[in-house]
């Protein structure tokens, strides 16, 4: 089954724009550690960053079901796109 990540430009950009904004969070997250701050501001932070990441592996999956998974069941590899779907979840 062929690899890598079909995707229009516009979708490219707004992945790679979130993924660089999620950094910029996780940079301050790493930074308050480093200057003892209170814990629980630094949790909320934490989860602001995991809950970015999870909105970007929404639309990553999105863009794998509508692309990848299409394309493979079309081509007859549909049980195989499923398990990796299937596998990801799991992993949520």
């Amino acid at each position: 089954m062929a690899r890598g990540i079909p995707r229009d430009r516009s979708l490219n950009r707004r992945i790679l724009h979130r993924l660089k904004i999620t950094r910029g969070h996780l940079n301050k997250v790493i930074g308050m550690v480093e200057k003892d701050e209170y814990c629980i501001d630094v949790v909320h932070q934490s989860l602001a960053v995991q809950a970015a990441l999870k909105e970007i592996n929404k639309l990553v999956l999105k863009n794998h079901i509508e692309t990848c998974m299409a394309h493979a069941t079309q081509k007859g590899n549909g049980k195989e796109v499923i398990s990796e779907i299937v596998n990801v979840i799991e992993k949520t």
